[in-house]
């Protein structure tokens, strides 16, 4: 048998038996509830090319259904990420099978071993997403292609298998019917949506992982502000960066979150809602403008001739490519532009934004993302100074702000006929 060289930490040594993968396969256990196990089984050294490998199959889906229904949460009782549906979606990945017929199943823990991977090198990446009930009770997902696209790029970058897009929407939709009692039928409510992909082989060796699990689990969310919209203070300090250039900061990654939660809690030590992530560049000793909390970030502007601009970050790899963010710039294009709008993805400082702040030229600044859709700004504390955001007092969100919230939620919830709007 050839030797393989597994990387452990500290060493490379040669690995001389076949390595072993770990499928997952449901089976009850005797405490507690229903557990997804997982089993070990040989891959021959000789794996075959992964293009070669079985993809998804929606054909082969099987469906449990849960003996044991929950009952529903009332909508206004509702919290972020803490009920969740009856059933969930999995998909299990060897990479000398490919994928394996994916199953609906009742909601339930898994059960992996300690040395899983994932535990110990973080092989997970995941979306945000949410399905919406329109008017007539139709069920909309918004623009789900930009997500699959998003999560296979996160997957690559990890060594983690990736999948047909499209044939897992297929898929998602099929456990969305099955507990589409838990959309709550009201504009501003939804059904969050958590594709998650983890690796799943029992190894300390440091390397691309034998096996593989995607799955689904869905949460009824309300309204991110229920009362509307209200403005939040940021703190910006370049001592804590969330991403730099060459690294992974625009990919959805499990390794990208933990580590802004200590910067997140000392910002509101201090009062402030959230970091505004920024990245001193070592060439101008400049503090470049990046991202709000887990969100994008727009400023609109008044230019210094008389011009109005609104500006956010650009994809240089530093920058998460939300599915929100690209939505907005393409609405503010396609609508703003004909108003005298310019719309541009640069680089900009927070000098930048501190000048227009004090020339009177800063009109509104707003996150952008998946669970809030825009989220309005109304300071920046920076270098000693809080920098006004243009909101007035009392008021909560801008004009812009309100506008592209508006259009976004339009075609979400079916109000406007659009083709980001898929129906199941």
């Amino acid at each position: 048998m050839a030797h393989r060289l597994l990387r452990q930490p500290g060493c490379l040594r040669p690995l001389t038996t076949p390595q072993r993968s770990w499928r997952t396969l449901s089976k009850p256990t005797h405490h507690g509830p229903t557990h997804l196990k997982t089993y070990a089984t040989a891959t021959p050294p000789d794996q075959p090319a992964l293009s070669s490998l079985p993809d998804i199959d929606p054909s082969q889906l099987t469906i449990t259904k849960t003996a044991n229904p929950k009952d529903l949460v009332p909508p206004e009782e509702l919290v972020f990420g803490r009920t969740f549906t009856d059933h969930m979606l999995s998909i299990e990945w060897t990479s000398n099978q490919g994928w394996f017929p994916p199953r609906i199943t009742p909601y339930q823990n898994l059960s992996l071993d300690p040395a899983t991977c994932v535990f110990h090198y973080a092989f997970t990446c995941f979306e945000g997403m949410k399905a919406y009930k329109d008017a007539s009770g139709t069920i909309r997902l918004f623009r789900p292609d930009k997500n699959m696209a998003r999560i296979n790029k996160s997957a690559a970058s990890i060594a983690l298998p990736t999948f047909n897009g499209d044939k897992f929407v297929d898929l998602v939709a099929q456990m969305i019917r099955l507990d589409e009692r838990f959309i709550p039928n009201a504009k501003g409510f939804s059904l969050y949506l958590r594709p998650t992909l983890i690796g799943t082989q029992r190894t300390l060796g440091v390397g691309p992982p034998g096996s593989a699990l995607l799955y689904l689990i869905a949460s009824p969310v309300g309204p991110y502000f229920p009362s509307g919209l209200k403005a939040v203070s940021l703190s910006a300090d370049s001592t804590a960066v969330r991403a730099w250039p060459g690294g992974v900061g625009d990919k959805k990654l499990g390794a990208n979150y933990a580590p802004c939660i200590v910067p997140q809690m000392q910002a509101a030590t201090s009062g402030f809602h959230q970091n505004l992530w920024l990245f001193r560049d070592p060439a101008d000793g400049e503090d470049y403008v990046t991202e709000v909390g887990t969100m994008n970030l727009f400023v609109a502007m008044r230019t210094r001739d008389g011009g109005r601009e609104l500006v956010t970050a650009p994809l240089d790899g530093t920058i998460l490519e939300g599915v929100t963010r690209d939505s907005i710039l393409a609405l503010a294009r396609e609508r703003l532009q004909p108003e005298g709008w310019t719309i541009s993805e640069r680089k900009y400082t927070m000098k930048d934004v501190n000048a227009a702040a004090d020339e009177g030229r800063l009109l509104e600044v707003f996150g952008a993302g998946t669970a809030a859709v825009v989220s309005p700004v109304r300071n920046i504390s920076w270098n000693g100074k809080l920098i006004d955001c243009g909101l007035q007092k009392g008021e909560e969100a801008g004009d812009l702000a309100k506008r592209l919230k508006a259009w976004i939620e339009g075609i979400q919830y079916g109000e406007e006929d659009h083709p980001w709007s898929v129906k199941l």
